[in-house]
This record gives C-alpha cells, structure tokens and sequence, in this order.
C-alpha cells in the first residue's frame, strides 16, 4: 500500500456507509455520482481490499468496510480535534466537543447554559448525548460525560462542578388545596410523587416507616426526574427530588422547598474526562459549567 489515506476520501467512505447510496453523497456534496463512485473505487485500490457489496438493491457494507467504518468516524474526529487545539493555541478555543449526561441534566443546565458558551466562544460546536447510560469517554470518544455520586473510573481524570443534595417540595396551588405539612410524619396524609421502579431506596420508600405511607398516597409514578418535577410543578403531589432538578423552580416560586433530606445525602456532581490535560474547548466548557451551576443551583 504505497498511499497514505486522504480524509477527503475517508469523508465520502463515511457518508456512502451511512447513506448505503452513491447517488445521495452526490446529491449531497454537489457533485456527479460518478465521482463518487470514482472515489469508493479509488479507496478500494488502495487498500487492495472491497469495501462494499453492489447490487441492484442497494449498498451494504462488506466485513472489510465494517472495520474501516468503525475506526474512520474516530480519525476524522481525532484530525478535526488536532487542528482545533492548534489553532486555539494562537486564538480563541475551537472545534467539536463531544459531552455525555443525563437527559435531565442537559435539558436542565447544559442547554441553557450553551447560549452563554455560544455567546463567549463562537467557533465551538457541541454535540450533546444525552443518555441514562454510563457512558465512557475512551470507549464512546467523548471529550467528557458528567456523572453523579461515587466514582470507580480509576483511569478517568475527575473535576468535581456540584454536589447533589435532595429537596421535598411542592407547588404553591397544591400547597393551598391540601395545606402545608408541618412534619415528616404529615406527609402520610399528602399526596407523593414517586419513582416507578426504585431497588437503590433513593426516593420515597427510603422514609416509609418515617412517613407511614401507603400505595394509595403515591398518585403518581415515574422513572424520569423530568416527568416528576413536571408532576410536582402542576400540582399533583409532593416530590422528592435532587437539587438540581428543581432548583430553576424554586427559583421562580414555582416550586416551594417544604424539607431538606431527613437522612441529610450529599452527592457529588462530577465532569470526567480521559485526557490529563483538557484541549481548551473543554477547559472553557467546565469553567463556565461550573459557574453556571454555582449560580443555579
């Protein structure tokens, strides 16, 4: 093999993979089918090996063309990461950043807190996973994944941008309909928000022989942290919920704190990364992160 691979051919593999048609990459960049068949033809002679099987069906990938996919999205990425980080030496930071959280999470605080990134930092771009998941940043090629509670990554870098406490609250129209507890013992009598399916104890069954509840208490169920604060913002009950998902609420009155944690958990809230010495699109994105949490939550 006496040629070195271009990305411009990389580029077009990847999009002919995905697309399973030469006709749409053409369609796509403008350009003649042809060509891009030219190219597919042009990479397979280089690497002495067929990439694709051709039929009157379609495009499919043969076993050779599934290892190139797999590794050629990474080296795109890897080529696209290196000129940013240089470039950024000599100007403002760059590039692709690739982020990991609860789905919560990011619409909660990422989310918002990107108009400001986008403000500040005009040439980052963000590609944001958000996934119950436990992502990895080696394995899923990300630039980092933010992760609550104790950490076993051993070989991950670890920066700490928040601690998770736990909040029992409701809103103020349920707080008029059905008075405000002056007890934990009380919320027997109210109505509670709960998660569906909850073998860690992190939710209310944690304090059943303290609230002597029943399931006829719990009138509502969920496994999304979302859907119960959107429960508890419209008044159907009393949540129990992480700072960091009502804290917005709270805020704007539309939530109102009834109880700290009976049993007082701290959790802390960390971003992980794989590189020792973060390129600079993610020591800004951190920074500001955790700025934005100091003032939110």
């Amino acid at each position: 093999m006496k040629d070195l691979l271009r990305t411009d051919m990389l580029t077009t593999f990847i999009h002919v993979a995905r697309s399973q048609s030469f006709s749409a990459v053409a369609r796509l960049q403008g350009m003649a089918a042809s060509s891009i068949t030219r190219q597919i033809d042009n990479l397979e002679q280089m690497l002495e090996t067929k990439l694709f099987f051709r039929s009157t069906r379609g495009l499919s990938l043969t076993d050779a063309g599934e290892i190139l996919f797999s590794r050629a999205q990474g080296i795109i990425n890897d080529l696209v990461d290196v000129q940013a980080e240089l470039a950024a030496l000599n100007g403002e930071p760059q590039g692709v950043l690739r982020i990991a959280c609860l789905p919560t999470f990011g619409r909660q605080h990422i989310i918002p807190m990107l108009a400001e990134l986008f403000t500040r930092y005009p040439k980052i771009q963000v590609e944001l996973d958000q996934t119950e998941r436990l992502t990895d940043p080696v394995r899923d090629r990300l630039d980092a994944v933010i992760r609550i509670g104790e950490l076993k990554d051993s070989t991950l870098y670890s920066k700490r941008i928040s601690t998770q406490t736990w909040i029992i609250c409701a809103s103020p129209d349920y707080i008029q309909r059905h008075g405000m507890p002056k007890t934990l013992t009380e919320l027997g009598e109210h109505y509670l928000l709960d998660k569906h399916h909850d073998p860690a104890g992190i939710c209310w069954s944690r304090y059943r022989s303290v609230i002597n509840f029943n399931d006829d208490n719990r009138i509502f169920r969920s496994d999304d942290f979302e859907t119960l604060r959107m429960a508890a913002v419209n008044g159907f009950g009393v949540g129990l919920l992480p700072n960091w998902v009502v804290s917005t609420d709270i805020r704007s009155e539309k939530l109102m704190p009834l109880f700290n944690d009976p049993d007082g958990r701290k959790e802390d809230i960390y971003l992980l990364r794989a590189l020792a010495h973060p390129p600079a699109k993610l020591t800004v994105f951190m920074s500001l992160l955790q700025e934005w949490l100091t003032r939110i939550i």
